[in-house]
């Protein structure tokens, strides 16, 4: 758009004149003076021949003579505002007749000006150019007023006016009305307005409302709204007092505006940083501060406090066999049945239990989901362990019933280990690394039971030895390889990156990362392990810009300790310049949950990265327990959006609410969204729908070694033929289309 101060002197070089006049002496002068004058001219002799013309070329502005024989300049002007598209040309009407008459006459066939006839050409040409200044400047405000309502309208906001001076002067704009689920032709006073309030809500608005009026100050509050539809919604109101000349209150001016699905994603998200997105169990956030707070308030009273780790037995056999969704049906099911083992509260957020009492840390009692298929439940009071091992049999024999998931019959069991504080450990760390070893010591022996830690269980690590000692082998002898899953832009249907993932080749099992990352990161080795495969990456992408040109990151997940190192970059630098890449070629990966654990000592690393051009990127996002401020503070320049989120899409709104919320949320703050998990084309439809067109999963491909990555991108992404590439193809317009 021009603006409109601009817009006074950004005249054509050349302004277009159809000038008509059936006096040919006074066509030909008036027409040769304007030309001198800088304007384009184009004659017509009548009003049928300048109509004509009309329709093949538009003016900037048309002088029309008054007084012509058949059509004269008053109809022809009627019959010109007639016309579709000509509402608003300017039109000077020339007239030898300097009388009110034929001036009111001119101004009523739609003239915009009147001039009369004289040989002062300067006159005439002053009058057209300042004409067409004020036809700009009106062409504009309208534009203005348009795009502004259009704004308002996109934003579901409005504007109202109140004044005192004037009972029941209330008025609403269109797009106000539009807020209260109203069209632009219907009324609505203060009372219609006060009626859709619910009935506290109300009272406490209009108390609100006359403090503001007796003290002259600003309104702003939220109020909720039943529409006439049944709609319940909650509109924000700001309104400031207007003063008159004397200095008092004449009334408010204010805007309005429908909030409702931003308080409903602020509240989802609110959900998901205290409580797990599947479950609805508290997280390990939540977990945390209950147990934090169970064992300041044992450490008082003297008692003691239990903490059962469960673990379900051969979950990934269901999972595998049955696929995700029936997992996780399985999982939410498990949920529900532990949380009627114990007395289980959902309303323990930080700061609730200030003041409620001696025994208020009884409230701390309840079920959590760590992640995966580990469980935690706290007992923040017990008598002694067996009071935490009936507790624990109670959770055996709640998961003796059989679950129906995925239209089949399954059992499932549990192997619980008992942590007791004081006696197991001073911290939460400490019980529940020591409730782990009791769990693993009933996994080794047979599973579906409870055991208390000791400190004789801490003998059976053998197993974990051996593998350890394996994977230190496997390192010397060059069996750890990387596997690449493309990143994909559905947009424009290419690679735009990929995510280097380890991989143990034993032999001729090639064992997956979850069977030996967790131990490599216990163990210390996951150091060794991360920088072979930063410098592995950074081979691979030197193979690669050769092969075909490739120019995008290879990223590489990290442990959050590997940041806490103060020759990493260093390290990188070695990398890269040992294959000739720019520091770009590599992107960093962490998790969540991994960042928040060990954000301050992790913070001068991320920026020395993102200073050197290395981008971070933040794995599994809306999985952890963290708050949400860290994204305003750290150089960060992607999110993940976690597979938990992107399994429901199309399928449940909540997943699409959370999903368009973390978008919304990534977009405001500048940051890349990428989709991982995306396993069909209806999740794909979904995301890229909702704005997020960066994706990886099994949709498009899995994890590939290097060689057969780059058959992939020849033989399904350059030909065009996997049915994902015409799904996403741009010339189809997503929006119109329904969900597969």
């Amino acid at each position: 758009m021009v603006p409109i101060g601009q817009a006074l002197d950004d005249l054509p070089p050349r302004p277009r004149v159809l000038l008509v006049d059936d006096d040919e002496v006074n066509l030909l002068l008036t027409a040769a003076a304007l030309r001198e004058r800088g304007f384009e001219v184009t004659e017509a002799a009548s009003g049928s021949q300048a109509l004509g013309l009309l329709s093949s070329r538009t003016p900037d502005v048309v002088v029309l003579d008054a007084l012509m024989p058949e059509l004269d300049g008053f109809e022809t002007c009627s019959l010109l505002r007639a016309t579709p598209g000509f509402e608003s040309l300017p039109v000077l009407m020339l007239t030898g007749l300097d009388d009110e008459a034929s001036i009111n006459r001119a101004y009523q066939a739609g003239a915009t000006d009147f001039f009369v006839k004289s040989s002062q050409w300067s006159l005439l040409d002053g009058r057209l150019r300042y004409l067409l200044r004020s036809s700009r400047t009106r062409l504009e405000l309208e534009r203005s007023k348009a795009k502004l309502a259009r704004a308002q309208d996109l934003a579901r906001m409005g504007s109202f006016e109140w004044w005192r001076a004037h009972a029941g002067s209330f008025a609403i704009s269109a797009e106000g009305l539009r807020v209260f689920g109203r069209g632009p032709q219907d009324r609505l006073d203060f009372i219609g307005v006060m009626r859709m309030v619910p009935a506290d809500d109300r009272h406490v608005f209009l108390r609100l409302l006359r403090d503001v009026i007796a003290h002259t100050s600003v309104l702003v509050t939220d109020l909720p709204l039943t529409l006439p539809d049944g709609r319940q919604r909650v509109v924000h109101i700001e309104a400031e007092p207007e003063f008159n000349e004397q200095g008092s209150v004449s009334g408010y001016t204010g805007i309005l505006q429908d909030v409702t699905d931003r308080r409903q994603a602020e509240d989802r998200i609110r959900q998901l940083a205290h409580f797990d997105a599947l479950t609805g169990l508290p997280n390990r956030r939540q977990l945390i501060y209950r147990v934090e707070r169970a064992i300041e308030s044992a450490r008082r009273g003297g008692h003691e406090v239990g903490l059962l780790l469960i673990d379900l037995d051969r979950f990934k056999v269901i999972n595998d066999t049955l696929g995700h969704a029936a997992g996780d049906e399985l999982l939410v099911e498990v949920g529900r049945r532990l949380r009627g083992c114990v007395r289980h509260s959902d309303q323990i957020l930080e700061g609730v239990l200030d003041g409620l009492g001696n025994r208020s840390h009884r409230g701390l009692e309840a079920v959590g989901r760590l992640g995966g298929d580990e469980f935690v439940a706290l007992l923040p009071e017990v008598a002694d362990e067996r009071d935490a091992e009936r507790v624990a049999q109670r959770v055996l024999d709640a998961l003796r019933e059989p679950i129906f998931v995925g239209g089949q019959e399954c059992f499932v069991t549990a192997s619980v280990g008992i942590a007791l504080y004081p006696r197991d450990g001073q911290t939460m760390a400490d019980l529940l690394r020591n409730s782990d070893v009791a769990m693993y010591a009933v996994k080794s022996q047979g599973r579906n039971a409870s055991a208390v830690y000791s400190p004789q269980l801490a003998g059976h690590g053998k197993q974990k030895l051996e593998l350890e000692s394996a994977l230190h082998k496997a390192l010397e002898r060059n069996e750890i390889v990387l596997h690449y899953q493309p990143k994909i832009d559905v947009r424009a249907a290419r690679m735009v990156g990929a995510e280097a993932l380890m991989r143990w080749q034993r032999g001729n099992t090639l064992v997956p990362p979850a069977d030996f990352i967790p131990l490599a990161e216990e163990t210390g080795l996951i150091v060794p392990l991360s920088e072979w495969a930063l410098k592995e990456a950074a081979r691979q992408a030197k193979l690669w810009q050769l092969q075909f040109g490739f120019s995008d990151s290879i990223a590489v997940n990290l442990p959050s300790r590997l940041f806490e190192r103060t020759d990493l970059v260093e390290h990188i630098h070695q990398c890269v310049s040992a294959y000739g890449v720019p520091h770009r070629s590599i992107q960093l990966e962490i998790t969540e949950n991994n960042l928040m654990k060990d954000l301050q000592n992790v913070i001068p690393s991320l920026h020395r990265l993102n200073e050197v051009g290395v981008e971070i990127s933040i794995d599994d996002f809306g999985t952890g327990y963290s708050s949400l401020a860290y994204l305003t503070t750290l150089p960060i320049s992607e999110v993940k959006v976690d597979r938990t989120f992107v399994r429901d899409l199309g399928i449940t709104p909540q997943s699409s609410a959370v999903v368009t919320a973390i978008i919304a949320l990534a977009r405001a703050l500048g940051l890349r969204v990428i989709a991982e998990g995306v396993e069909t084309l209806r999740q794909m439809e979904v995301l890229h729908r909702l704005g997020c067109s960066l994706m990886q999963g099994f949709l498009f491909s899995k994890p590939l070694p290097a060689d057969e990555l780059e058959r992939w991108i020849a033989q399904t992404v350059l030909p065009r033929k996997a049915p994902w590439i015409t799904q996403a193809d741009p010339s189809v317009d997503l929006l119109t289309r329904g969900q597969s």
